[in-house]
This record gives structure tokens, C-alpha cells and sequence, in this order.
């Protein structure tokens, strides 16, 4: 059994939550009007991971988007192309043989409650990398963390994330669910020590998260990086459609992680919605692509 206890003492979260909001804040006081621009809106486009996750979901819904994903050089040739498509596994092989792009893959496991089978969350990851999936979005199981089964949560995740055979892991927090930013911090570090690749906000289905959320998420990368020089990507998921949240966000993260986390490979924003809407800031007109 592991020592979760000395795991946590050994990664503080060295602020209380008033400390917290205020220093959100003083940040985005001090970098939103200089990140207000049209250069970065054309930066985040390239973190999107285009994302469809929707109960009416099919095979003629799924290529649409893929395609127009094909075709975005045509469409918008000053544009990097986005970092990645998120769809549910079973649409994971329509995208792989429809997308002529060099674009990420992700699917997610256990979606979006966790509350099912851990050999079915194992099975389902690894039928997703045989499909093509490149990442996995896996759904932290936050009713056994909450009770404190923190053993039991390290393996599951350490389980899925041998099943993923090297692909990336990205671990949903659901930041909204856990109640306090103490166990936002303490989930996002059981997380990175059981092998997440990254960590990420919430599934969108449940609470919402928050500034604060994100900023107890950055914190407890750098703190883990800083100890075992391992780089843990962050993603921002749930809620996140207008160019001002996504700035909002992007405040946050370079002002609390080093330069090398602005990069798609270490920061990602999932939506269905923003892209359009950047789109629309960067054409300056409105723009209904996606």
C-alpha cells in the first residue's frame, strides 16, 4: 500500500483559497488586455481539440466534422491546423480512415460518470488504440476519491494507462465535482503519479470548473515537474466557447507554467463551440465553419 498521506505532504498546495482569488486577479489584470490580440487567438486555435461528444453522434455527423477539418488549409491557409479531434470511441476508426490530416486522435473511457466497470474502462481503452485512438481521455473515478479510496483510484488509473500501450493519457479531474480546491490539488497530483500525461478539467456534463480550479491545476504541475522533472500537459474542457474564455484561461496558464506548456503538446482546450468563434475574432466576421 502506498503512503497517499506522505504522496500529498509532499506536494502542499501553499495557498488558501482567498489567496487563490486574489492572486487570479492581480493576474488577469496584469496580462489579459496585452493577450487580447489577434495573434493569440490564432495560437489557441492551433490547442483546440474539435469535440464532439453528443448522444446524436453518427457516422454521417462524425465524417462532416473530419472533413472540414481536411479541409481547413484550403479554407483559412494562414491557420495552423487544431491539435486534435475528441469523439467517443466508437466513431475512433470512421476518423482515423477519414482524417487526412496530421491531427491527435482522442476518445474517452468511462464517460462520462466513471461509474461503470474498471475491465470494461481497460477493454474500452485498449479496442480505442487498436481503432487508431492516439490519447485517452479517461474519467477520474471522483466517488471513490472523495471517500477516500486513493489506492484504489492511483490503480485504476496506472491500469488504463498501461492498457493505452503509450499512448497519451489525459486524467478528467471533474474539478466542479470534488468540492474544494485542497482536493483539486490532491487529485491532479495522485493523477501525474499514477502516469497521466495530462491532466483535465471536467467532462462537461457535470459542475462547471473555474479560474481557480485551473490555477490549483497549474500549480500542482509545476510543483510536480519541479520535483521529478516530468511535464504533465494541462487540458481545458467544459464551457470554455467564447474567445474571452479562452483568454481568461490562457492568462492563467502562462503566467503560473513556463513558456514551453504554451505549446499544443502541453496545452489543450476542448470544445465544440469556441472554434467558431475564433474563427469569427480572427476573420472578423461571423463564421459558421464547424
Amino acid at each position: 500500500m502506498k503512503d497517499f498521506n506522505q504522496l500529498f505532504e509532499t506536494y502542499p498546495l501553499p495557498m488558501t483559497e482567498g489567496a487563490i482569488k486574489a492572486d487570479v486577479k492581480n493576474i488577469i489584470d496584469k496580462r489579459y488586455e496585452q493577450a487580447d490580440r489577434l495573434s493569440t487567438c490564432k495560437e489557441l486555435f492551433a490547442h483546440l481539440e474539435l469535440t464532439t461528444l453528443k448522444v446524436t453522434d453518427n457516422e454521417e455527423s462524425v465524417k462532416a466534422l473530419v472533413e472540414k477539418i481536411n479541409d481547413l488549409d484550403e479554407a483559412f491557409p494562414e491557420l495552423k491546423k487544431p491539435a486534435g479531434i475528441c469523439i467517443y470511441p466508437a466513431w475512433v476508426e470512421t476518423v482515423r480512415n477519414t482524417l487526412t490530416e496530421d491531427v491527435n486522435i482522442a476518445t474517452v473511457v468511462g464517460f462520462p460518470s466513471s461509474q461503470t466497470f474498471l475491465e470494461v474502462k481497460v477493454a474500452e481503452t485498449a479496442l480505442a488504440i487498436s481503432y487508431g485512438a492516439d490519447e485517452i481521455d479517461m474519467v477520474l473515478p471522483v466517488g471513490k476519491f472523495l471517500q477516500g479510496n486513493y489506492e484504489e483510484v492511483y490503480d485504476e488509473i496506472a491500469e488504463i494507462k498501461a492498457s493505452a500501450r503509450g499512448a497519451k493519457l489525459k486524467v478528467i479531474l471533474e474539478t466542479g465535482a470534488l468540492g474544494s480546491i485542497e482536493n483539486i490539488h490532491k487529485a491532479a497530483i495522485l493523477a501525474m503519479q499514477a502516469g497521466a500525461d495530462f491532466i483535465k478539467t471536467s467532462t462537461g456534463k457535470d459542475e462547471p470548473t473555474n479560474l481557480y480550479h485551473v490555477y490549483a491545476m497549474c500549480k500542482s504541475i509545476d510543483a510536480y515537474y519541479k520535483q521529478t522533472q516530468q511535464q504533465v500537459g494541462i487540458k481545458i474542457a467544459g464551457g470554455v466557447t467564447t474567445k474571452q474564455d479562452a483568454l481568461l484561461y490562457y492568462c492563467i496558464i502562462s503566467e503560473l507554467l513556463e513558456e514551453q506548456w504554451l505549446s499544443p503538446d502541453l496545452f489543450r482546450i476542448g470544445t465544440s463551440k469556441l472554434a467558431n468563434n475564433l474563427l469569427s475574432e480572427i476573420e472578423k466576421e461571423g463564421i459558421q465553419y464547424f
